[in-house]
């Protein structure tokens, strides 16, 4: 895949031993690895967003439990196992929304007790080992997804996203953002326009980086200029990621997901959600049952300025994401095929590995 070296720079790079993460909260300025060492560590990068996205956050989060579960020096199996469920507890509340870091704390708790190591050295290294596994896995499924996705666009299509969902929110290659990329290769020349995602401007910062490094045609809007961009006949397809879907087919994604959904359905435009089956949570009935993390009101006033541009004291509503509901949503594309209405049937289908 031509990409000017975009696909060296992922967001998780375990090697020799040491844990790095893409600080990607310093992005587009500098890109920046830090060290993740302990527990603490992990926690940190994945609440201060400096990993993001929910396939990259499974993943961080698996090699943060094994660099912790490496520090213990005991001899007790039982008593490793112990701590190795503690540290996932404790990294488990880092953020709630997004699925795949509970699935993937999870699958390495659950595993590791299945596994029945007769040593906390041959924990640590099978607990390695599954941390391989679900960054390996991510990035085939997000390969497929882009295969897949693929299918449903045609060449010189202008093409809107929300938020980032591209390489460095994944293993490699992203969900929505991956069938762009494989378009690149055969020559589709897609017209992007990336939202710049308010309040923390991850289409902004992230992804337009990221399309115009790998060299693509992106130009960057306003959240509010959705509707006028659409009005102008200029969007063909919507893509965008989950961080959560539910057994309904209603998926929670970064906030203001929702409106431009809304938008598609009123101007006739295929809205398209990306989400791998590992982010499918067939025990949360519907969105009404997502938890939708709050953050602070200084990201909207704050952050990004000199100077606040509110005034003091004013109150605030932060949430981090909303909820589409599955009426708006023309297909979700997983690694295992495209599912279509009725979701509450067809997510299961998939999630079963019945794909149609």
């Amino acid at each position: 895949m031509k990409s000017n070296g975009l696909f060296d720079i992922t967001p998780v790079r375990y090697t020799d031993g040491q844990l790095m993460i893409l600080d990607q909260t310093m992005l587009p300025g500098e890109e920046k690895y830090i060290k993740i060492e302990t527990k603490e560590d992990i926690w940190e990068a994945i609440y201060k967003l400096r990993v993001r996205g929910a396939p990259a956050i499974g993943v961080a989060a698996a090699y943060g439990l094994y660099i912790e579960a490496r520090r213990y020096e005991g001899t007790s199996i039982e008593r490793f196992y112990d701590y190795v469920c503690e540290a996932a507890s404790y990294i488990n509340t880092a953020r709630p929304t997004a699925v795949n870091l509970s699935w993937a704390l999870r699958r390495m708790t659950s595993g590791l007790e299945a596994a029945r190591t007769d040593s906390p050295e041959k924990g640590k290294a099978w607990l390695l080992n599954e941390a391989e596994k679900i960054r390996r896995e991510d990035e085939q499924a997000c390969r497929a997804m882009g295969e897949y996705g693929l299918t449903l666009l045609k060449p010189g299509m202008g093409i809107l996203t929300h938020c980032n969902a591209g390489t460095i929110a994944t293993a490699r290659y992203g969900t929505c953002l991956a069938p762009i990329y494989l378009g690149q290769e055969k020559g589709y020349d897609f017209r992007v326009f990336a939202d710049e995602t308010r309040p923390l401007l991850q289409g902004a910062r992230l992804t337009s980086w990221e399309l115009d490094k790998a060299g693509i045609d992106v130009t960057l809007i306003c959240d509010n200029m959705a509707a006028s961009v659409m009005k102008k006949g200029w969007i063909d397809a919507v893509v965008v990621g989950c961080d959560r879907m539910a057994a309904n087919g209603d998926g929670a994604n970064k906030i203001g997901t929702s409106a431009v959904a809304i938008l598609a359905h009123e101007f006739g435009i295929p809205f398209y959600m990306y989400v791998p089956t590992s982010t499918i949570d067939m025990e949360t009935p519907t969105g009404d049952d997502i938890e939708i993390e709050l953050r602070e009101g200084e990201e909207i006033y704050k952050m990004w300025y000199e100077k606040p541009m509110a005034p003091e004291g004013i109150k605030t509503y932060n949430p981090s994401f909303d909820v589409t509901d599955h009426k708006y949503i023309t297909a979700v594309i997983t690694e295992k095929g495209i599912v279509r209405p009725p979701y509450d049937i067809n997510l299961k289908k998939i999630t079963e590995n019945k794909v149609k």
